[in-house]
């Protein structure tokens, strides 16, 4: 009997360790971090446990009962507290302060509802220096709150898709949205505190998840990765931004304010221009009308005066004195 033991003990072994996890988001160590944990449903909430996930076993950390309230296990009382249990709430979020490497690991996260039962979402919690950093978006689509938001994706390679995934990436987390296999035709039900519509049939080449009635909270980074049969992968990252009415109407006041300052500036710099123009083509015609003037003025001193201009004089001050013939007509006599 102890013989038969021990050997179910090894293959339970064998089978944890050759088993992969499969891990909803992805936390960046920090001192004071926090592990989320949302039901998305508005089921009644029973009971809820948190366990850290070691090779042989759970280990309880936390447990909130509506009733009973928290009761927080030893080794991490002085560390971890819920950040919102109350009996109205779905958030079952357990903070940490004071994190060191020991809390590098996986996290579940248990929950007994009424009518659907049970519900768990896996975290895993990666030392900071190998948390992924987030790549530069390809694309980038902006959105008002309210409306439905579809996002696409779709592969260069010519492979065969062998899975398909989409994640939201934040500065501190990953969390997986969509997952499917398509050699088995087979989704992952989402952990993420929203809905999100995706396809996963199998030959597809092209992906999109839909996000209805979006808000301000869904702006950020969404990636979608594709891996082939061959084992290739590829990946793309695209921005959404959710606008909101005060970024709307500052917008346009801004481009209005802009588009005054803009003519105000052509205005002052076409007047610039115009009174040093108007200036130049006054005094041209000033000219041009002052030399027309003193042209016409001696025309008329050369055809009044009946000495030449150049006659020399017999002395100096003296003038001139012209005697001109004298004709006189006799009256008529008769005989």
């Amino acid at each position: 009997m102890d013989y038969l033991t021990f050997l179910l003990a090894i293959l339970y072994v064998y089978k944890a360790r050759c088993e992969e996890i499969f891990w909803d988001t992805t936390v960046k160590l920090a001192k004071n971090m926090a592990l989320e944990c949302v039901y998305p449903s508005k089921d009644t909430l029973t009971q809820m446990e948190w366990f850290k996930i070691k090779t042989l076993e759970r280990e309880s950390i936390a447990i909130f009962n509506p009733t009973y309230r928290v009761i927080i296990r030893e080794p991490y009382a002085d560390r971890v507290y819920f950040s919102n249990s109350t009996t109205a709430s779905n958030d079952m979020t357990l903070s940490f302060h004071n994190a060191s490497e020991v809390d590098v690991g996986f996290y579940s996260c248990f929950l007994h509802t009424f009518p659907h039962g049970t519900w768990e979402k896996v975290i895993q919690v990666v030392p900071s220096d190998s948390f992924e950093t987030a790549v530069p978006s390809n694309s980038q689509k902006v959105s008002e709150p309210g409306k439905n938001v579809t996002l696409t994706c779709q592969p260069q390679m010519k492979w065969l898709l062998q899975e398909v995934t989409w994640e939201k990436i934040q500065p501190h987390q990953i969390d997986l949205l969509t997952s499917c296999n398509l050699s088995q035709g087979r989704s992952y039900t989402s952990k993420y505190p929203r809905q999100i519509l995706s396809n996963c049939t199998q030959g597809m080449r092209r992906t999109f998840i839909t996000m209805p009635h979006i808000m301000a909270s869904d702006s950020g980074l969404y990636r979608c990765g594709f891996k082939a049969s061959t084992g290739e992968t590829e990946t793309f990252v695209m921005r959404l931004i959710v606008t909101d009415g005060k970024t709307n109407n500052q917008s346009i006041l801004f481009m209005a304010a802009g588009t005054a300052l803009l003519l105000l500036l052509i205005i002052l710099i076409t007047t610039v221009i115009a009174i040093p123009y108007k200036r130049r083509r006054r005094r041209q015609k000033r000219g041009l009308f002052k030399e027309y003037w003193d042209t016409q003025n001696r025309a008329t001193n050369n055809y009044r005066s009946p000495v030449p201009a150049n006659q020399p004089s017999d002395g100096a001050g003296e003038d001139i004195y012209v005697n001109y013939p004298t004709f006189s007509r006799r009256p008529k006599t008769r005989v």
